[in-house]
């Protein structure tokens, strides 16, 4: 079971879940291809799958969620009505290939980006639907 899932509260469901774009794989492959003959080129493809494998990202009915780690534990909790903004940023290549960056503004937190998930636009419309309290399951 997920972090997101375990830490739902009372009556609290998960609206939606981020998921990695293809394209941050393929990054990391292509540092690990051209890098790898040097020690940098697997440290880049290693901190790039480990980021990949071990992060979770989501909105419930109640808040924004983004957990990473796997032996420690670091989270960023933004409750719904404490979001002041959410930018979409998309490349030219971002825009043809459906990924791109979020990053959400929030009182009491600077922001929280979130890098290369698949269809952000889509993501941020359930952040808005979430907050507006007419998300039904």
């Amino acid at each position: 079971m997920s972090y997101i899932e375990q830490s739902l509260g009372q009556g609290e469901t998960l609206v939606m879940r981020a998921r990695f774009h293809w394209w941050y794989m393929f990054k990391a492959l292509l540092a690990l291809i051209f890098l790898g003959i040097f020690i940098i080129g697997i440290v880049i493809f290693l901190s790039m799958m480990l980021k990949k494998w071990t992060t979770e990202i989501g909105v419930t009915t109640h808040r924004f969620v983004e957990k990473t780690g796997f032996f420690s534990l670091k989270t960023y909790e933004i409750a719904l009505p404490n979001i002041e903004g959410v930018k979409v940023e998309q490349t030219f290549w971002g825009r043809m290939l459906g990924y791109g960056h979020l990053r959400i503004e929030g009182s009491g937190v600077d922001f929280v980006e979130i890098p290369d998930i698949a269809d952000p636009i889509a993501f941020r419309a359930a952040i808005e639907t979430a907050k507006s309290g007419t998300y039904t399951r």
